[in-house]
């Protein structure tokens, strides 16, 4: 470069740095100058020999991203600090950890590092690698929140200073976008960015919808332009004479959501009706603010039909992003129905800063959302069980989930995700009572567990100590946080079962001249086709391993050494298609209809399924039935031109599967009898209840139980100990 372009871009460079300092949302004191001072001269002296793929300075990232953590995000000097710096370990062999907290101090450093930590993650795009290290990315949130928000910040100046890269590197960058960091963006209230976000993922990942969209809405521009003024003209008059001081702003729909609106409604751009939505921003005090929000929705409702199902009051319960808005849709001018967003300035600023605002507004004892926000993350990244892949998606599951508020018994307020049930209701109480659920009443009356909550709902949980979470459950619930507590409570149910089962196949091994040991484990493991000993001991548990699969072990178990030298010797090595039996472990059978059937089968060849895929059974005329996966190519004509031969159908663990029976007693009637029969029936663990019945004549007393169970082994365990008790004479299994 000559001297003069070195000058020019020094002089860019002091110029974008002064920039940053007007632009901060927050007040910043001569100390806070001075630490951004000394964090700006770090970096740039880290990366003077850095440029970036478009050839400019490497030192314009640190500053952009610092200009939108300050003004954007409206965060204060330490986060501004830590984003001028948070290239500098990870791109400069000069400055370590320990040097930033020398300079800086630790809480600086401890951003830095975990800002570190996220860019250094494994670049592969595997998707379960990839997962792993979104996983890895999202526990730093324990760390410091901030590490996640600077990161969000840094993610869109990449995304806005893509056009030099490859277009593969493009299309991954931007589809990691729309997966997680605009999601995040949302959920910690930064709807500007994530719209942005949104916008930009698109731009990449399916460039020509992106422009067509973009280009119409230009083109319709000047029409929105007129449509808002035509609307604002018609309340104005009334607005003004409330002495209200307010502004009334028109808002584009982001292309993003005009797309997701497209799709799902099935309609061209023309027909999106609700393409921009309108915003009445008003002047108000903490006291007044809901009021005069009531105040503009009646003016508003007075010159406009309102749509009572649109709806949503967001001032008396925020979510818990923190935004807090009136959200009207009425019918506007020439009968299109128009949003209007009714937010005092305050709130407008929270919409835009997301928790930053928090901080400004602390009157009214408003509640930090920040805190809330972070407490509810915890929780969802609470279980380390889980595979990547579930956990992501999970966690991506509670970002985007719309929100609903029902009420506790005493009239306290809890904010659950859409789709939720008593027993999601349960466990954000608190785990206990989550774990010893009995029943649920909403609103005075008795529900199933799967009964979908509303808004408003009064929720009552009813608890037993008898009680403990079974498989069904994991049916009933949608949160993370009650997902992975329901699958902790069934694996310590599991390897109680185990345990028992490694001692019942000792015993029968011993009895069969073998001993328990590493070897005759692992050989059972892969003769039963499973994937782990504890799938082994806990099958030999609950009675699915028995004892002529045992025997049949043992005495192929001489034959194997020879069976094995013989391939070895007959076939050359090659590589293995997939392992059949590693994915049959979990799933090992498909049954139909609601009662699960066990029926004859074939897999379709059209879309191949494999155990695990969510699938439908289809009767044909010559082959039976054949499966297909729901997603099969032919699925949409099948289901809707055959719809009377299509077969609800799932995969299972055969040695999940429960089956019903009933069970007759007999004999003396005494007190408390029927109180310890129900007692014994649910100490016994995976034996479930459904109905009981009894008769009493002249001290003799007959009973019917319908009971669920695994297999044969528990019923007659079952029966073994009902037969026990005080006054019963006759136990049968119907």
């Amino acid at each position: 470069m000559t001297e003069e372009a070195i000058e020019k871009e020094n002089a860019e460079i002091a110029k974008a740095y002064k920039n940053l300092l007007k632009v901060s949302y927050q007040t910043l004191t001569k100390e806070d100058k001075k630490l951004i001072r000394q964090a700006f001269e770090v970096a740039l002296d880290a990366h003077k020999d850095q440029r970036r793929k478009s050839g400019e300075a490497y030192i314009f990232h640190p500053i952009a991203v610092a200009r939108i953590v300050a003004s954007e995000i409206g965060l204060d000097a330490t986060s501004i600090a830590a984003a001028l710096l948070h290239d500098v370990v990870e791109d400069s062999p000069d400055y370590t950890k320990d040097d930033i907290a020398r300079l800086f101090g630790e809480t600086i450093a401890r951003i830095v590092d975990g800002l570190t930590k996220i860019s250094s993650l494994s670049k592969e795009t595997d998707v379960s690698t990839q997962a792993e290290n979104f996983r890895k990315m999202l526990l730093t949130l324990n760390d410091d929140v901030r590490v996640i928000i600077i990161k969000i910040a840094d993610r869109l100046h990449n995304m806005q200073t893509m056009d030099s890269m490859r277009p593969d590197k493009q299309e991954k960058i931007a589809s990691e976008t729309l997966y997680i960091y605009a999601p995040l963006a949302h959920r910690i209230g930064l709807y500007n960015i994530k719209t942005e976000l949104e916008d930009l993922g698109m731009k990449y990942t399916e460039p020509e919808v992106y422009n067509d969209i973009l280009e119409k809405m230009h083109e319709s521009k000047q029409e929105q332009d007129e449509y808002i003024k035509s609307f604002s003209k018609v309340i104005v008059d009334s607005l003004d004479k409330e002495g209200l001081n307010y502004e009334i702003k028109g808002r584009p729909k982001s292309i993003y959501s005009i797309r997701k609106k497209i799709l799902k409604q099935g309609v061209d751009f023309d027909e999106v009706y609700d393409k921009f939505a309108v915003r009445i921003i008003y002047k108000s005090d903490f006291k007044n603010e809901k009021f005069l929000a009531w105040k503009i929705y009646s003016i508003v409702t007075d010159h406009f039909t309102p749509n009572p199902t649109r709806l949503r009051d967001w001032i008396s319960s925020p979510k818990s992003t923190g935004y807090e808005a009136l959200h009207i849709t009425v019918m506007g001018p020439k009968n299109r129905w128009v949003e209007v967003q009714v937010r005092s300035e305050r709130m407008n600023e929270i919409a835009e800063k997301g928790y930053a605002a928090h901080y400004k507004y602390k009157e009214g004892n408003t509640e930090d959302a920040l805190d809330t926000w972070i407490n509810k993350l915890q929780e969802a990244l609470e279980s380390n069980e889980t595979n990547a892949v579930d956990f992501v998606e999970q966690f991506k599951l509670n970002l985007y989930s719309k929100e609903i508020f029902v009420f506790s018994p005493k009239g306290d307020i809890k904010s659950l995700p859409k789709g939720a049930t008593p027993l999601d209701f349960a466990f954000s109480v608190h785990t206990q009572v989550g774990m010893k659920t009995r029943g649920a009443k909403v609103n005075g009356k008795l529900v199933p567990l799967s009964h979908e909550l509303s808004s408003g709902d009064q929720v009552e949980i009813l608890t037993s100590e008898h009680i403990k979470p079974n498989r069904n459950w994991l049916d009933y619930a949608t949160t993370a946080r009650a997902l992975s507590k329901i699958k902790s409570a069934l694996k310590a149910d599991k390897k109680d079962l185990a345990e028992d089962g490694k001692e019942i196949l000792r015993r029968k091994l011993k009895q069969l001249k073998i001993a328990l040991d590493e070897k005759s484990i692992n050989e059972m493991v892969t003769h039963f086709k499973l994937k782990t000993s504890l799938d082994l001991f806990y099958r030999v548990g609950i009675g699915t391993i028995d004892n002529a699969m045992l025997k049949d072990y043992a005495s192929s178990r001489s034959n194997m050494f020879m069976s094995y030298i013989k391939n070895k010797i007959r076939k050359p090595s090659v590589a293995p298609d997939i392992d059949k039996d590693e994915i049959t472990a979990k799933y090992d059978q498909i049954v139909f209809g609601k009662e699960e059937e066990k029926l004859d089968y074939k897999l379709s060849t059209c879309c191949n399924p494999i155990p695990g895929d969510p699938v439908f059974g289809f009767l044909t005329i010559n082959e039976g039935i054949k499966v297909h996966k729901k997603n099969c190519p032919n699925a949409l004509s099948m289901q809707s031109n055959y719809a009377y031969r299509v077969m609800i159908a799932k995969w299972i663990d055969s040695s999940q599967q429960e089956f019903a029976t009933q069970i007759k007693l007999s004999g003396i009637d005494n007190l408390g009898l029927v109180n310890n029969i129900t007692q014994v029936i649910s100490s016994n663990m995976h034996v479930n209840m459904k109905s009981i019945s009894f008769e009493t004549d002249d001290g003799i007393f007959s009973g019917k139980i319908n009971v669920v169970v695994p297999n044969s082994t528990m019923l007659k365990k079952l029966i073994d100990n009902l037969k026990k008790i005080n006054g019963i004479d006759k136990v049968t299994r119907v």
